[in-house]
């Protein structure tokens, strides 16, 4: 083989993977709610209809929704969240051996808002039924994109522990398995296997794009944060450990044709959020997941700089640089975009970049404060960006 064909060969190989997902251009996952489904979902919760038709709304919605992310050229599409009240806790508490509890007293606090409080508390062994509730509204997906790729978020397998276990640690009491010496050790064993069992129900449905969110880490970049949960006496350094070894467990499940990322959020809440700080006291951890992207939040100073991306290519990872706020309707500058990805560039070879938001554009079905025509300019500058930077 001549040097230009071993060349070509690499540029080929190269432009193959930049077509696989994460794309040089995505997407978070979440998209404002329609007035009419926020009506019908009103509609429903009052007993004004029942839930076929409230179905019958969320398909006419997400088939909507669905020709949009088309039109917008993604190259996955997701149903917006649609069914979904907040981005983790419909999921979470339908999860065998997992309740929630009303706590209306208590809320993650958002700087000047506060969402509608709840927590979580485990009941049994934690698993994945048969029966989950994501598993109809993917399948629903899957039919209404009628062979389109699709994508799929849920939250990461270490929020199930962060809410009861780290947030609510004053007053969480665990339940007889999860007791005694050993049990955090059964409780992330289940945890793991349970998600093991999700992945395997998804693809068998299709799903070849699967994405874990996730605001734990977002936490454990905040210094107050971190310094509130040690005074409770948390060992943060081997629960950082503790969450990538069950992530990785987890992960054990994937099949060698699926995508699994994350989204490392740090709040998204009516536009506002909740932590603080760059990625450098979890980024030697963090890393170590067997992620195939990473969505990283970049659309302000408060996510510090690009110098923790080094760890991010010691163990060869996809990092998505969530430059483009989804918190506000002003457009960004392409040539400041562009010229932080290549300031990235310093840390993480271009080919293993990416683009997307920063975050979803409703995590909750409240939504942030911006347009549908805003959410969809957004989009729009990112592909721009995207096909400027990779040519894809």
């Amino acid at each position: 083989m001549t040097q230009r064909d071993a060349t070509s060969a690499a540029s080929s190989s190269q432009v193959a993977e930049l077509r696989q997902p994460p794309y040089t251009y995505d997407i978070v996952g979440s998209f404002l709610r329609p007035n009419r489904l926020k009506a019908a979902r009103a509609d429903f919760a009052a007993g004004r209809i029942d839930k076929a038709a409230l179905t019958q709304v969320e398909d006419e919605c997400v088939a909507e929704l669905v020709a949009r992310e088309r039109e917008a050229g993604l190259k996955a599409v997701t149903d917006g969240e649609f069914r979904r009240a907040m981005w983790h806790l419909d999921f979470l508490e339908a999860l065998s051996g997992v309740e929630r509890v009303d706590a209306s007293a208590w809320s993650v606090e958002f700087k000047g808002l506060k969402p509608k409080g709840a927590q979580l508390r485990f009941t049994g062994k934690v698993d994945f039924p048969k029966d989950h509730p994501f598993l109809d509204a993917f399948a629903r997906l899957q039919r209404i994109a009628d062979g389109y790729p699709t994508k799929l978020t849920i939250p990461s397998p270490s929020m199930l522990h962060l809410i009861p276990c780290v947030r609510g640690s004053e007053t969480y009491q665990p339940i007889e398995r999860y007791a005694g010496a050993d049990g955090e050790d059964a409780l992330s064993h289940d945890i793991a296997i349970a998600y093991q069992h999700a992945i395997r129900a998804f693809y068998e449905l299709g799903c070849r794009y699967l994405q874990f969110d996730d605001t734990s880490w977002g936490e454990l970049c905040d210094a107050e944060k971190r310094a509130a949960y040690q005074a409770r006496g948390i060992d943060l350094d081997a629960l950082e450990r503790r969450y990538v070894d069950t992530i990785n467990l987890a992960l054990e499940a994937k099949p060698a044709d699926m995508a699994i990322t994350t989204h490392v959020c740090r709040g998204n809440f009516r536009s506002t959020w909740f932590s603080s700080g760059g990625y450098d006291p979890v980024a030697p951890e963090l890393f170590r997941a067997n992620y195939d992207g990473f969505f990283l939040e970049y659309d302000s100073d408060r996510a510090g700089g690009f110098e923790p991306l080094a760890h991010a290519a010691e163990h060869d990872r996809v990092v998505v640089l969530g430059l483009v706020t989804s918190k506000s309707g002003e457009l960004e500058d392409e040539k400041d975009v562009i010229a932080r990805i290549h300031e990235a560039e310093r840390y993480v070879p271009l080919d293993h970049l990416r683009l997307s938001t920063q975050c979803g554009f409703s995590s909750t079905e409240e939504g942030n404060v911006l347009t549908e025509d805003d959410q969809w300019a957004k989009i729009a500058l990112v592909r721009r960006i995207a096909e400027r930077v990779w040519g894809a």
